[in-house]
């Protein structure tokens, strides 16, 4: 790319921020992948919806591929430039637009992050129920882009059941306006949906109406130990139909060791294989006598070794450490990270088979296990042997991850629960999509970016 095809763009977009540093290229040219050497042509930070277009127009100009970018906090390589991209980050579109009392809808900018979304709606006596441990630096713009899920899909769903409008800028520049907030509207495709899981390559996010709503009963928040993995789903299964759950997130001891040695406080004594972080609603003494009754049920069915209740919000906000810390204390050991889904009813069947599969293939690697059961979405992190050379362990687990695709496929499963395929899973996307989705896919991808120029390579092979 000739340096004049920037100075074209600066003339086009005279207050736009653009950064070519070497380290801005790194830092926003890569997510949390780390596999690949980011190498964009340049940063561009735009300020309003018309920067954004004007950029869009400028890079069907001159055949520049753009890469979107929010938080970067995605594991699937999303937002990863690593081919003399335009890395288009909408961290300066990061403010508050509008709060609509009567709708109880928020709408954002797509640059903000998810803890000043769940900030803006307590303001007004509201929540915003999607949540994960990402909160504080992921963006509302990524969340949409991958559907994510987190902790609370149990009671709240996805993403995509919280946005009641989108205005998306197209691969040709231009300004779609989608659902406008309705909640009916029976007047064709719902391009709105269409666009939440995209992932960047059929539009480019500018702005999102947010459905709000009441904040929960009070809650009581339960660690559970286990005896072995059968007893997740009989446990699951008793506390569903005995509470109302908010939440129901198991992790392996493996990842409560890591998770302690991470600055984490043990909360029950002894060591089991299996755990469990539970919420549920509290809101009087009867409703956390039922929850005490329904815990000493499990025990007496030993489905349950032993447990703990919150007493104070501190400690609960301790035992939730104890899952929501399990990912930051894994980073220094360069996990490869399957993100993958069955149906709940799946899930013990899946389960046996894929703990047979990783332990025969991984013999001398440490498995890290957690997610959210409740919803059949699970975690499986790989940890890296110090002896073994990066591209040893990625190919390594590759071959495990074509396995485990296939695996998933027999169980009519997902290679992408929340993360999105990005560069990482795009050689996969057949496990869950037949050969005839893919190539409407692509039909659709041709039709909203007509030239190819948003986040190529992502997705797709």
């Amino acid at each position: 790319m000739s340096p004049q095809a920037l100075a074209d763009l600066s003339s086009r977009l005279p207050d736009l921020r653009l950064l070519t540093e070497p380290g801005d290229l790194e830092h926003y040219g890569r997510d949390w992948t780390r596999r690949w050497t980011p190498a964009p042509l340049a940063i561009a930070l735009p300020a309003s919806i018309e920067e954004v277009q004007g950029i869009v127009r400028w890079a069907n100009d001159h055949k520049v591929a753009i890469v979107p970018s929010g938080g970067r906090t995605g594991l699937s390589g999303g937002a990863v430039a690593a081919n003399g991209e335009l890395v288009l980050s909408l961290a300066r579109m990061n403010r508050v637009l509008g709060f609509d009392a009567v709708d109880r809808t928020l709408t954002v900018q797509p640059g903000i992050a998810l803890e000043a979304v769940h900030t803006a709606a307590r303001e007004h006596g509201l929540i915003y129920p999607v949540d994960f441990a990402a909160r504080g630096s992921c963006s509302i713009g990524g969340n949409i882009a991958t559907n994510a899920g987190g902790i609370r899909v149990i009671r709240y769903g996805n993403t995509r059941e919280w946005i009641a409008g989108l205005k998306m800028v197209a691969g040709n520049g231009e300004l779609l306006d989608l659902n406008r907030g309705l909640i009916k509207n029976s007047s064709g495709y719902d391009l709105r949906q269409l666009m939440i899981g995209s992932e960047g390559t059929l539009g480019i996010m500018v702005e999102a109406t947010l459905r709000l709503t009441d904040p929960p009963p009070t809650s009581q928040v339960m660690l559970l130990a286990l005896p072995d993995m059968e007893a997740l789903m009989q446990v699951f299964a008793l506390f569903r139909a005995k509470l109302s759950l908010q939440a129901f997130e198991f992790f392996t001891d493996v990842a409560l060791k890591h998770v302690l040695a991470h600055g984490a406080q043990r909360a029950i004594d002894g060591d089991y294989p299996y755990y469990v972080v539970t919420e549920f609603d509290a809101a009087d003494e009867r409703a956390q006598e039922a929850a005490l009754a329904v815990f000493e049920q499990g025990m007496e069915q030993e489905w349950i070794a032993d447990g703990v209740m919150a007493q104070s919000e501190a400690q609960a906000a301790a035992l939730w450490r104890l899952r929501e810390g399990i990912t930051e204390s894994l980073a220094p050991h360069k996990p490869y990270k399957n993100d993958i889904s069955v149906r709940i009813g799946a899930v013990p069947a899946f389960l046996h088979e894929i703990q047979a599969l990783l332990a025969r293939e991984y013999p001398q690697m440490e498995v890290v296990w957690f997610g959210h059961i409740g919803d059949g979405n699970l975690h499986i992190n790989v940890l890296k042997p110090t002896v073994l050379a990066d591209t040893d362990f990625i190919a390594q687990c590759e071959h495990v991850t074509k396995l485990l695709a296939e695996t998933l496929q027999r169980h009519g499963g997902s290679i992408s629960a929340e993360h999105g395929i990005g560069l990482v899973k795009r050689a996969y996307l057949e496990s869950t999509r037949s050969a005839a989705e893919i190539a409407l896919m692509r039909g659709v991808k041709a039709v909203f970016d007509p030239n190819g120029i948003l986040n190529p390579g992502k997705l797709f092979v």
